[in-house]
């Protein structure tokens, strides 16, 4: 990479950090997954590959077509409100449950249902559209075509990075996490802050 062309790459990065690095329903479910250390690097991946593939998708153009499409914006919405609803409950109940606290103790899920559910918490988001597709999209077509590829490189960079400190770093967080109370805080944490996303999300499908 020039000289020349690293001030699209930082834009790229900073652009994508900016609204990636924000507590959201993917971002604790990548965490928890993270002080589990259950299937991590396959989330990762998956989360960075799926923010390059829908970063990718804008720049070239289908966040002006996404725009247009009838109906999308409120099925995101009920669908994302739904899947989110359900998920917070189900930590609700582990928060209530003791025999569920200690993360040893756990039953962990398999590979496939791990990223079933990181493919819903990226996909079932209709800001992921706005953000990603949508936002980064115009932003790089505004950008001379030399300077494209760069931009969507660092905007991937920036979330793989993001997602891999994320991932990996909750290992730090796992001396407290031996506590069954701790566990308990962070489900109590995820639940409320599924349903209050879920009700947000259906607000907004209802009113569009």
């Amino acid at each position: 990479m020039t000289s020349a062309l690293l001030p699209a790459f930082a834009k790229g990065f900073a652009l994508s950090a900016g609204l990636i690095i924000a507590i959201g329903a993917q971002n604790m479910f990548v965490l928890r997954q993270g002080l589990k250390r259950e299937h991590v690097w396959p989330i990762v991946l998956f989360c960075a590959a799926a923010d390059a593939c829908l970063i990718v998708a804008g720049v070239s153009g289908l966040g002006s077509v996404l725009a247009v499409v009838p109906g999308l914006s409120l099925a995101l919405g009920l669908g994302g409100a739904a899947f989110l609803a359900w998920y917070g409950v189900s930590a609700l109940r582990r928060a209530a449950s003791p025999t569920a606290l200690i993360v040893d103790q756990q039953v962990g899920v398999s590979l496939g249902a791990a990223l079933a559910g990181t493919a819903a918490f990226t996909f079932l988001n209709p800001h992921v559209y706005i953000d990603t597709v949508m936002l980064m999209g115009a932003v790089g077509t505004s950008l001379p075509p030399v300077e494209r590829a760069p931009f969507m490189a660092g905007a991937a960079s920036a979330s793989f990075a993001w997602f891999a400190s994320l991932g990996f770093g909750a290992r730090f967080l796992a001396p407290l996490f031996a506590k069954p109370a701790a566990w308990r805080i962070l489900d109590l944490a995820i639940g409320v802050m599924m349903l209050a996303l879920a009700a947000s999300l259906l607000r907004g499908a209802l009113a569009s």
